[in-house]
């Protein structure tokens, strides 16, 4: 059904409210200013893969609260896990013992991990494998892919506002998928290299994404073999929602040292990170702590999230839902003549319009699919998770109809 019409009077009161009290209303990746207009920024409720505005305007969600959604929101066996948990204690002078249980359960899973160590975000997480690779080198530079997102602190923050040119001092860019370019920003860096960053495949916001080439891939791994710098793998939108393990496995192709955020307990706030034995010395010399690291209700959240995943085959199922969506989508563009680009793992997805640089077509299909009942985003990556059924999918694409429609009404064919 479509919501066209229908009133924001409670987002609009609080955002009004939430002028007077917090910096421009709102900021970060939620800040008003990157969502298009008409979509609401405060939200009631959520289940499954339903999520439920202020205003009690429903959605099939289809960005996961940016990706920490991966099994369903709230689901059963999640919750029960934290719940007990809580009942038990949550933030105390010490980790609970799930904490032991947790890292069991990462280096059992993942092919490279012989060691975890928990945090709170993604920014934590990558910013703690820098600072392990630079104890562990002894060294400074840092190759990371240009227009990549790697968190929210100052050495990677996208921008420049409150940071100094030191922070970046140290980081030399590199063009994703493009081993050459690689190579000559080792160059650059000479004896100075401590790592080469790099996400598992590109999912820039705002571009069309590029999964990893074999060969890209490999050619890293063997440059930091070659120069004795860490592979940093920033799994921190990734993690377990490609992959069981983690996200190159595939490709064999092992990092010295990733990061985890996000999907990793369903929406309970905790990152981890995890090295191999030979990096295990070098992580037990930086100072990194926080007061709610240790906390025990998300590591109980985790650890069931993740059997959760292995027990419902969560990954197939996530692929199956994909594969139907992207289907369905090129049909539908199909018929409305309209040309669009599908990139990345179709979990994963992202759609983009041919000749849209200022994502001005991409705005009115996703505010007109949110009119007609599907939360998309016109610059960012989807999200898709385990509760995505076929009835799910069918609703978006009734909507996505009604979305692809209304961009041939405004833009004409192409």
């Amino acid at each position: 059904m479509s919501l066209i019409g229908r009133l924001r009077t409670n987002d609009d009161a609080l955002r009004k409210r939430a002028t007077a009290v917090i910096p421009g209303g709102m900021y970060g990746h939620q800040h008003t200013a990157l969502l298009p207009p008409g979509f609401p920024q405060f939200f009631e409720r959520a289940d499954g893969c339903r999520i439920w505005d202020v205003d009690g305007n429903e959605y099939v969600d289809l960005l996961c609260s940016f990706g920490p959604i991966v099994a369903g929101h709230r689901h059963p066996k999640v919750e029960e896990a934290a719940a007990a948990q809580l009942a038990r204690g949550d933030c105390q002078n010490g980790p609970s013992p799930v904490m032991v249980e947790l890292a069991e359960l990462l280096v059992e899973r993942i092919a490279h991990a012989d060691w975890a160590m928990f945090a709170k975000n993604g920014t934590d997480a990558t910013t703690m494998c820098v600072t392990i690779a630079r104890a562990a080198t002894g060294r400074r530079k840092v190759l990371v892919a240009r227009g990549a997102y790697h968190g929210a602190a100052p050495w990677c923050s996208p921008r420049r506002d409150g940071t100094t040119l030191e922070d970046r001092a140290h980081l030399i860019k590199y063009r994703y998928n493009d081993l050459a370019s690689v190579e000559e920003a080792a160059d650059r860096a000479g004896d100075d290299l401590a790592a080469v960053l790099v996400s598992p495949f590109r999912h820039d916001a705002g571009f069309d994404q590029e999964l990893p080439d074999p060969g890209f891939a490999r050619g890293v791994r063997q440059l930091c073999d070659r120069t004795g710098a860490a592979l940093i793998l920033d799994e921190v939108r990734t993690g377990f929602r490609l992959n069981h393990g983690g996200s190159w496995e595939w490709l064999g192709v092992e990092p010295d040292l990733a990061a985890w955020s996000k999907a990793l307990a369903n929406g309970y706030p905790i990152a981890a990170v995890t090295g191999t034995d030979s990096l295990r010395e070098a992580a037990t010399r930086p100072f990194v702590t926080g007061s709610f690291w240790f906390s025990a209700v998300p590591m109980a959240a985790a650890v069931a999230n993740l059997d959760v995943l292995r027990d419902e085959d969560g990954v197939a199922r996530m692929e199956r839902a994909g594969a139907r969506l992207r289907q369905g989508l090129a049909d539908q563009a199909s018929t409305y003549g309209l040309s669009i680009n599908q990139t990345g793992p179709v979990q994963m997805p992202y759609l983009s319009f041919a000749a849209d640089e200022d994502h001005e077509r991409g705005s009115v299909f996703s505010v007109t699919a949110l009119e007609h009942g599907a939360y998309l985003h016109p610059g960012h990556n989807w999200f898709l998770c385990t509760a995505h059924g076929d009835e799910d999918i069918d609703r978006v694409l009734t909507a996505t109809d009604a979305a692809f429609a209304q961009v041939r009404r405004q833009f004409g064919d192409g």
